[in-house]
């Protein structure tokens, strides 16, 4: 970078240290929202407040006990990422030796429900630990949640089926849910998660909520996403179609599959992937974007001036950039959001550096005419408190030329944030009346 680049970014680089700009975190508001939070536990560390919201919101559908994430919550340092691990992992090794025993015994209801939960808190437990992608505890989580999960699911009538997609010289895991067992064409919905969730966690954000409607449900990791990251460090790739269309094709060879009513659903970062898709992929009959999201880079776009955005980039882009690679180490310091989404966003997408991570991220987008070429009607989803990403559902929406709707959820319905977590039953009602309707 040259000197005349470097003054170009002064300004901006006063704004990211007040902790104005975050890179690639899809679940928070930036670090000056801080004093807006105001969680009853974890009252200084949004991070923490809001993955354990995520927890509480999976009780709606068996995922978690309300007790059970309360009492783990109380044995958490704040900022803490051992801590967290340790809380949560405790719970889930005793959760899942008490399945064990309930399964030895016959008792296939309580065994089922206990596995499912101890699969959500193994997940929890290494959230945080991805800044050390070689860390044992993570491998040991992820082969116990996704065996537990896979214990739950035989348990299921009808049983959910563990698939693996054919994706280029690999496969992609994920779950077949059957609406029942008579293989008569249903509507189907394929949905997946974000920059951090997984398939199996997708068991209480949808899929059971649309197999109680009577729809089949796909629901699949992609490259970055938990399996494939964690099996074979597969990262993310902006091009969705090239991910989405082999589901397809995967789900039009299944029986009981309606090839005239495939959905598409994608969740949190999923929400500007799964449009991406569906631009491109045509055999969509409709598609939820939950939240939407036209530009992935956003989040630290609306930061910079407008006439610092192109020296901002070139920064961004440059082999060398100390004055960012600073500024980027000293936000992650002072906002634990920015300090877990840097961490996981470099595993995530396989970059170096979290100044290589935020370049990559300015891939992530709809723009250049992409979601005017989505065909199929499209909901889009807005959440109140959804401060991180104000705006990009209407962005979304407003580029739409196909059939389209916006539904936004609010804080005085308690559906406020990022993806409506802990009021999942409200949202899910609007979105799949929705989809009833479109696809009737």
């Amino acid at each position: 970078m040259n000197r005349r680049t470097l003054l170009a970014l002064a300004p901006m680089a006063a704004l990211v240290a007040t902790g104005n700009a975050v890179a690639g975190d899809e679940t928070q508001p930036a670090a000056n929202a801080a004093p807006e939070h105001k969680s009853p536990l974890f009252p200084t560390d949004v991070q923490f407040w809001y993955e354990t919201q995520r927890a509480f919101g999976a009780a709606e559908y068996g995922g978690a006990l309300f007790g059970e994430v309360l009492a783990a919550s109380s044995r958490i340092v704040p900022g803490d990422y051992d801590s967290w691990y340790e809380a949560y992992n405790g719970f889930a090794d005793r959760i899942a030796k008490e399945a064990a025993d309930q399964l030895s015994r016959g008792h296939r209801i309580s065994a089922r429900d206990s596995f499912l939960r101890a699969a959500t808190y193994y997940q929890a437990a290494e959230f945080f630990l991805h800044g050390d992608p070689k860390d044992p505890r993570i491998a040991r989580a992820y082969r116990l949640s996704t065996e537990s999960y896979h214990q739950c699911a035989r348990l299921h009538d009808p049983v959910i089926e563990p698939i693996e997609i054919p994706y280029e010289t690999t496969t992609l895991p994920g779950y077949f849910h059957h609406a029942d067992t008579t293989n008569a064409p249903r509507p189907t919905l394929i949905m997946h998660t974000g920059f951090d969730g997984s398939a199996e966690e997708m068991h209480v954000f949808g899929a059971r909520a649309a197999v109680e409607r009577g729809y089949n449900v796909i629901a699949f990791d992609g490259p970055g996403q938990y399996g494939p990251l964690h099996r074979e460090g597969l990262v993310f790739r902006a091009d969705w179609e090239k991910v989405i269309t082999p589901v397809v094709d995967f789900a039009l060879k299944q029986p009981g599959v309606d090839p005239k009513r495939i959905a598409l659903m994608g969740i949190s970062m999923g929400g500007v992937l799964a449009p991406r898709a569906a631009a491109f992929e045509k055999r969509l009959a409709a598609l939820i974007a939950n939240d939407g999201v036209y530009d992935f880079s956003a989040a630290f776009r609306s930061t910079v001036p407008a006439d610092k955005w192109e020296p901002f980039v070139h920064g961004l882009k440059a082999e060398s950039a100390p004055q960012i690679d600073q500024m980027l180490e000293g936000l992650a310091k002072r906002s634990p959001t920015v300090r877990w989404s840097q961490a996981h966003g470099m595993w995530s997408t396989g970059a170096a550096s979290p100044r290589a991570f935020m370049a990559k991220a300015l891939d992530y987008h709809l723009r250049d005419g992409v979601a005017e070429k989505i065909s199929c009607p499209t909901l889009v989803c807005e959440a109140e408190d959804d401060l991180f990403f104000k705006g990009q559902p209407q962005a979304l929406y407003d580029h739409l030329t196909c059939r389209k709707a916006l539904v936004r959820f609010t804080s005085a319905e308690a559906a406020g944030p990022h993806c409506q977590v802990g009021a999942s039953r409200l949202a899910f009602a609007r979105m799949f009346d929705w989809l009833d309707e479109t696809l009737a």
